[in-house]
């Protein structure tokens, strides 16, 4: 076990949740070592210098973009085609569909997200509602997403990478008011949404752990 990578991670944070996803789904063993985020644990620190989650440590190889660890364990092992039909070798200039994905996604991590983190967390944006963020991030839900999902998954009928990718963060938008996400009309997306929670593999990921110290054992992950 002592070769295999490591993992650091915190249960509820969404970039964290995209990467174990994808670790799981591509049956990637690796040590998971969850962190508290206000006594980050100093291995962590010297890794990534960053100093958020997730953190991957392979080797003399560390990964700290959680997208990037996503595609270092699917283009490893894809059990379940996410990157794409073409996906063979992983090449992104090959694969018309990867590249899609990658720029919806990068439409969530730059506009959705900056919108979520004000519509959750207005004092920290000196805001007084979030009420406005709310509404511009539930613009780009529905002409993005929305009718995307059509077809049950925002690349066609079946689970792929931008779907694991991109729900963690629209949970958490959902979980901020239930009631009026709830009251929202966008069924496919809803659908969407409840299907993604129902996921064996989102609970197999949401599994509690301890906070990682030095000298626990060790915790195998998936």
């Amino acid at each position: 076990m002592d070769t295999l990578p490591i993992l650091y991670s915190f249960r509820r944070c969404p970039y964290a949740m995209r990467a174990r996803l994808a670790i799981a789904a591509s049956q990637q063993a690796c040590q998971l070592r969850e962190v508290v985020l206000r006594n980050k644990p100093q291995e962590m620190l010297e890794a990534s210098p960053k100093a958020t989650v997730p953190v991957l440590v392979a080797g003399d190889q560390v990964i700290d973009e959680s997208l990037d660890i996503m595609l270092w364990a699917l283009q490893r092992n894809d059990p379940l085609g996410l990157l794409g039909a073409e996906s063979a070798g992983s090449d992104q200039t090959s694969n018309p569909v990867l590249t899609s994905m990658l720029d919806l996604i990068e439409q969530c991590d730059n506009v959705f997200k900056r919108h979520l983190d004000r519509y959750k967390y207005p004092q920290r944006y000196d805001l007084v509602t979030g009420e406005n963020d709310r509404d511009a991030a539930a613009q780009w839900l529905l002409t993005e997403l929305e009718p995307r999902l059509q077809g049950g998954y925002l690349f066609g009928s079946t689970l792929m990478l931008a779907d694991l990718a991109i729900a963690p963060f629209v949970r958490q938008y959902a979980h901020t008011d239930k009631d009026w996400f709830a009251a929202q009309p966008w069924p496919a997306l809803h659908a969407w949404l409840a299907e993604f929670l129902n996921l064996s593999l989102f609970n197999q990921i949401m599994e509690k752990y301890p906070a990682w110290h030095q000298g626990m054992p060790r915790v195998l992950f998936p």
